[in-house]
Formats: structure tokens, sequence, C-alpha cells
């Protein structure tokens, strides 16, 4: 496969997951910024912005952080890279350019998509609707995954797709969980506590999983459901198995380096305990996680994605 069309397939999966989880944060956010004397410090809409690390972008173009700034910002910013309208754009840029590579389900769903968004756009958000916006996200994610796994044939171009989509997962619930870590303080009130933890599980997909796999919310099982356990999709372990399965699978020896990397991350989190996570500091350990993640990425863009 071409180094250009492997990376078009692997960007257009990464765009459309970080449209899912752009929206699963926003939706958290404005539910927690509901509830009366939650933030009275305005830690939960500054979340967003230090997950993404766009802090400086947004006070540039908005004076005054709030929840319906954010949900401009977020939603239907062209000059925000990372909003969902401009992630949806990208990921049809790249389905465009790889069109005979992928089936006909698959390209409908995200260029339907795109023309959707784009009436989204034109109207804006009324009151009340964000919440169907963001459900509307989640289910053209989900249409979106649906149709690559009943569709596409097993061969590169679908390993490059997976490989995206949990590379970009992987990244995204680590910088979740490390600012929720930072935002959310053990000496607070209990109540205001649980509804944080509540809120974080929810924005990752994850808390009915907890309520199976623990007894009691705290930050020690969030912690270890987030990072160590495979059996939670967007967990950061069962992120890594599926790259370490997909990169195996993909032809050619070029991959050697990112199987190597992955494998070596992979490996941490497979025998890694969460009491030897939380010695070591979260904040520490989800920060070198990012900056294995980052190298990954790298890896992968020299051994598959530059063009020669």
């Amino acid at each position: 496969m071409l180094s250009r069309t492997a990376s078009e397939l692997y960007w257009m999966s990464r765009y459309l997951e970080r449209a899912e989880n752009t929206a699963r944060m926003l939706d958290v956010t404005q539910t927690m910024s509901l509830m009366p004397s939650i933030d009275a410090d305005h830690s939960e809409l500054v979340a967003p912005l230090t997950i993404t690390g766009t802090h400086e972008p947004f006070l540039e173009r908005y004076q005054q952080v709030s929840m319906e700034n954010l949900l401009r910002f977020f939603c239907f910013d062209e000059q925000n890279g990372s909003s969902i309208f401009s992630c949806i754009r990208l990921a049809r840029d790249n389905a465009h350019s790889v069109r005979g590579k992928i089936p006909a389900e698959v390209w409908e769903c995200i260029n339907s998509a795109w023309i959707e968004i784009r009436r989204w756009r034109k109207e804006g958000l009324k009151s009340g609707q964000a919440q169907d916006f963001f459900d509307w996200i989640k289910e053209r994610s989900h249409q979106f995954h649906g149709a690559t796994n009943g569709t596409i044939m097993r061969g590169d171009v679908l390993w490059f797709m997976r490989l995206g989509t949990f590379i970009e997962r992987a990244d995204n619930t680590a910088r979740i969980l490390n600012v929720k870590y930072q935002v959310i303080r053990e000496d607070e009130d209990s109540v205001r506590e649980f509804y944080r933890w509540n809120a974080l599980l929810r924005s990752v997909g994850a808390y009915e999983a907890h309520q199976t796999l623990y007894k009691t919310l705290s930050r020690h099982s969030i912690a270890e459901l987030l990072i160590l356990r495979n059996e939670v999709p967007r967990s950061l372990r069962a992120c890594l198995d599926e790259m370490q399965t997909t990169l195996a699978r993909i032809e050619g020896n070029t991959g050697l380096a990112p199987q190597r990397l992955t494998r070596i991350l992979n490996a941490n989190l497979t025998y890694g305990t969460v009491h030897e996570i939380v010695e070591r500091g979260m904040h520490s350990y989800l920060t070198d996680f990012l900056s294995d993640i980052g190298a990954i990425g790298q890896s992968i863009h020299n051994a598959y994605l530059e063009v020669l």
C-alpha cells in the first residue's frame, strides 16, 4: 500500500474518533456546568481547554470561558482544527481521497455526516439542542465503526483505519484522566467528588463497566479501570492490545520499530498494578504515557505514512 493511502486511511479514522471524543467531553462538561455549586472555580469549564491544549487559541477568540463559548469553539469553529466540524471535514477529505479503497457504506456514512453537520452549523445550536447534537455525533461514529467492521476486507485498509482509531482513543483517555485527576481533589465534598468521578466515567463510556466490576467508586478503582483493565474498550490497555494486534497484521517488515514500542508500553500496562501507578504519581505516570503514545505515533509515521 502507498504511504499516502495509508496516511489518509489512518487520519480519516483518527479525525472521526476525535470528533466523538470531543462530543463526549462536551456532553459531560455541559452536564456538570448545570449542577448548582459544583464548579465555583470554573475548573470543569476550563478542563476541555486543558485536555485539548487549546486554552490560548480559545482566549484569543473569546473573551470569557463559558459553556456557550465552549460549544461554539469545540462544535463549529473552523479556526479550531480540533472542533467537531473541522474533524468531520478533514475525515471527509481523507475519505474522498481513498474513495476507491473503502466500501460505499463507509463513504456514505462519512459523506452524509459532513452534509448534516453543515446544516447543524448553519442553523446553530438552539436552546436545549446541544444534547441532541452530541447524541448525533456519537451515533454517526457508531455507524462508521459498524460499517467498517461489517464491510471492509480484513487487510491493510482495515488495519490502518483501526490503528488510527485506537491511538487516538488511547491519547484521549489518558488526557482526560490526567486532567480530571488534578481537578478532582480528595479533600473536597464527597457528593461533589462522586458526581465528578461519575462524569469522568460517562465521558469514556465506562460507567456501567465500573458498576459491574467494582462495589464502590474510588480514585483507585477508576484508575485501575481506565488504565489496566482490558475489558473496557476505552481503557489504555484495551487500546494498546488492539494497536499491538493490528501492527502485527500489517504486511512487511517496515513496522518493527512501532511494534517494539507498542509491545513495551503494553507490557507495562499488562503487568503493572494500580498501587505502583499511585506510588509513582498519577500525573507523572500519565504524562509519560502520553509521551510514549506520541513516540509510537511518530514511529508509525516514519515507518508507514511518510512519503519517500
